[in-house]
């Protein structure tokens, strides 16, 4: 049985032509919706047995294969004695110029229309195509009567066309899972916790549950979430696996981990998914087709490059989309997205699943589905999710437009106005002290920047020059964001106004994203959340969508604890205040740490000018050391250029200087001895300021631990993921010193991993070097 979704279906057969983005909204999704629903609410009201998005389904044999066609009408009802199938569209197109011959539009009516046919023996049905304005309200009707044969046989030619993608997908799945029920393990053995980790993986994934997973570095979290989540599939518990990263270097492992089980046997479709800047052929993502000869006719020919892409090769990785984008010259993204419906495992950036402007609408807009979220480096959706959430817009940036545009059009003339005096009297607002907060939505500014996008969007559709003007369309694209995540907006937000000087930034502050996180992951049956640092637990449950039911998972180290040395070093303030103070010190500390061993070494900072200023007096007491410091704004180039100096087995010891947090504090993996040691200076809290207070006291009210959730976690989770680029594999061996009197508290030790204890305290650098020297003459 084949599941066939109707607009899916209708819109992979059907369309043709260019991608041309210049003047299409980027998210009218929302606005569309509440549009449907006003309708709707009319027409329940107009007639009396109309029913709204109800919901339509039919097996349909073809060559041997059922077809189980699917999907909602906006409406059904009876009018005349006639059945009517209602199906709703929305523009800003002037109603007169809208025309009856979108042929999508009326394929998905049709096929809703010959459901409803066969289901109640009817020898025709109507079709309603209704467009709604969404600036006017307005209104326009184009109906049409079919017979049931001619709807019988318009979904049979579909079906017929759609035969050689279902044909395909059958005899697919039946290989793969063949091939699942054969696959072992990849691996000779479990390291310990690993069988731990999968078991408790594959449970939840039967479950439908969600699980949070502490699982130290080692581990071999990746292969152990893959594995049961790859066994689920052959059993029918998920048809689809998303795995979700924040980084390029872990979407690699991933791949890594596939090629792996391939070797072994594995018959899988997995597709890595790349941002559209970075894979885009031209010099920038402009999608039309004057401009880009990939735009240019790309639905005439990407069917063809679809179905050669997936009868040719399982790993659908970037270079081989890239391969396939040029040699059937299409949009290698929109491609990619295509490929993506016939995808086993979705490998791509935490964006595709939970972000409002990014998310996958072709998998998540119908609802719930039987997918598989495998969120990795989980700790990093903390702020990446608020980020999604939040939105800001600029008053420099309007004035831009009102300064270019002045005279073009009367309204945007009078929205400009009106948008600049709102910002003017906000400005006033924030007083001497440059902020102002308040919980309360802002209507009239919310109101006005809608009543901006949608005379932009009219703009861009009788002049689509427009479109070329970047500065233009990006303002139009802020204000449609601003406007979705306005939508959000409720006691888990605040908006937060900033003046400097001529510049006023009006955010919509998204202090608490664990309800909207939640609600993105009832997209999918079930959601694992693993990370080398998810301490504490509980916190990361609460803050990434889970709940109480949730279940909890954390795995001791499968290193010997034996081979990793922590000391701490009380006796010496960090605080902002008492830095100037302490540099001297801790230049003296690292000398002694790193002189203990000759190898290379990571010295992590808060900050830049608290790295920069210990550096020039470490350098300057040391100059023999060779040393070097991390610098603002790094290139790929330099970041590799600084990555090359940590040798195997180095001739002199090497300090980097780095700062905490950074590029260099997490995601880098250097086994063996090219790192045997990081000091970290701190206790890593964020930047004591307006933003992170706000979310301080919005915790505090609601659970009494706004410190913890705004400053401590946020920071110890840093320090925990700069300590852990130490020991990466069986035979590491190494030293975390960690510098600041606040490791003497208990509720900063309590954030500790087990395997650090016990730890060495040390008092002065006699102290550590006595302990450190022991620990080395042992390895």
């Amino acid at each position: 049985m084949v599941r066939l979704p109707i607009r899916q279906c209708v819109e992979l057969i059907m369309r043709s032509g260019d991608i041309d983005n210049r003047y299409a909204p980027k998210d009218r999704m929302l606005e569309g919706a509440r549009a449907h629903r006003a309708l709707q609410k009319i027409n329940r009201e107009r007639y009396a047995d109309y029913r709204s998005e109800v919901f339509l389904a039919q097996t349909y044999h073809y060559n041997g294969i059922d077809y189980a066609l699917e999907g909602r009408a906006d409406g059904v009802f009876s009018h005349d004695g006639q059945y009517v199938i209602e199906e709703i569209k929305t523009t800003v197109l002037p109603l007169e110029s809208v025309e009856e011959g979108n042929a999508v539009h009326w394929a998905q009516a049709k096929c809703y229309a010959c459901i409803l046919a066969v289901q109640n023996e009817l020898q025709e049905v109507s079709i309603q195509m209704t467009y709604y304005h969404l600036e006017t309200y307005d209104t326009k009707q184009f109906v049409r009567m079919f017979t049931a044969d001619d709807l019988d046989c318009f979904v049979s030619e579909l079906i017929e066309k759609y035969a050689a993608w279902a044909s395909f997908s059958e005899q697919w799945k039946e290989l793969r899972d063949r091939s699942i029920k054969a696959l072992y393990f990849p691996f000779p053995f479990y390291r310990k916790g690993q069988r731990e980790l999968a078991v408790h993986v594959y449970k939840t994934i039967v479950g439908g549950e969600k699980l949070f997973v502490q699982a130290p570095t080692g581990t071999g979290k990746t292969i152990s979430v893959l594995f049961p989540a790859i066994k689920a599939m052959a059993e029918e518990k998920t048809s689809k696996i998303f795995y979700l990263t924040a980084k390029t270097i872990t979407r690699q492992v991933a791949e890594e981990a596939f090629g792996k089980m391939r070797h072994g046997g594995l018959k899988m479709k997995t597709l890595t998914l790349t941002a559209k800047e970075k894979i885009c052929f031209c010099e920038k993502p402009n999608c039309h087709p004057e401009y880009c000869r990939y735009a240019k006719g790309h639905y005439d020919r990407v069917n063809e490059a679809i179905l050669d892409a997936v009868q040719t090769g399982d790993d659908l990785s970037r270079s081989a989309i890239e391969a396939f984008a040029r040699k059937y010259t299409v949009c290698p993204f929109e491609f990619s997205l295509d490929l993506s419906l016939l995808a086993d495992c979705v490998i791509c950036d935490y964006n595709y699943v939970f972000d409002p402007k990014a998310f996958l609408r072709r998998f998540f807009a119908e609802g719930t589905s039987d997918y598989v979220f495998l969120i990795d480096e989980a700790h990093n959706l903390v702020d990446r999710s608020r980020e999604m959430f939040s939105v800001e817009l600029r008053k420099t940036a309007f004035y831009q437009i009102k300064k270019a545009y002045k005279g073009r059009d009367k309204t945007l003339d009078k929205i400009l106005n009106s948008i600049n005096r709102y910002l003017i009297d906000l400005r006033h607002q924030c007083g001497q002290q440059g902020y102002y907060v308040t919980a309360d939505k802002q209507k009239e500014f919310i109101a006005l920047v809608n009543k901006y996008t949608a005379v932009c969007e009219r703009m861009l559709k009788e002049n689509r020059d427009l479109s070329e003007d970047s500065d233009f369309l990006q303002v139009y694209f802020d204000g449609l964001h601003f406007g979705t995540i306005a939508d959000f907006y409720d006691e888990r937000y605040v908006t937060y106004a900033e003046a400097q000087q001529n510049e006023v930034v009006v955010k919509l502050f998204c202090l608490d994203p664990s309800y909207l996180l939640g609600e993105a992951l009832q997209r999918g049956r079930s959601a694992v959340m693993f990370s080398a640092t998810l301490s504490p637990l509980q916190y990361f449950r609460g803050i990434l969508g889970g709940d109480e039911k949730d279940k909890l998972l954390a795995l001791n180290s499968p290193f010997d604890e034996q081979n990793l040395c922590v000391i701490t070093a009380e006796h010496i303030s960090t605080k902002y205040k008492e830095r100037e103070n302490s540099r001297e010190q801790i230049a003296h500390l690292i000398n002694t740490f790193v002189g203990c061993k000759k190898g290379n070494y990571i010295i992590y900072f808060p900050s830049y000018k608290y790295m920069h200023d210990v550096f020039a007096d470490f350098t300057a007491a040391y100059p023999a050391i060779n040393a070097a410091e991390q610098a603002p704004a790094m290139t790929e180039e330099e970041r590799e250029s600084f990555l090359t100096q940590f040798v195997e087995n180095p001739v002199h010891t090497y300090v980097a200087f780095c700062v905490l947090g950074g590029l260099f504090s997490e995601g880098i993996d250097m086994v063996g001895n090219r790192l045997i040691g990081t000091a970290i200076v701190s206790v890593g809290l964020p930047q004591f300021n307006v933003q992170q207070n706000i979310i301080r006291d919005y915790f505090d009210h609601k659970n009494g631990m706004g410190f913890e959730y705004a400053y401590m976690y946020p920071g110890m989770n840093k320090v925990l993921q700069a300590a852990g680029r130490v020991i990466r594999c069986e035979s590491d061996i190494g030293a975390v010193l960690l510098i600041d009197e606040r490791y003497s508290r208990r509720s900063y030790r309590n954030l500790f991993p087990k395997h650090w204890f016990p730890l060495r305290n040390v008092k002065d650098i006699r102290n550590m070097e006595k302990v450190l020297t022991s620990f080395w003459e042992l390895k």
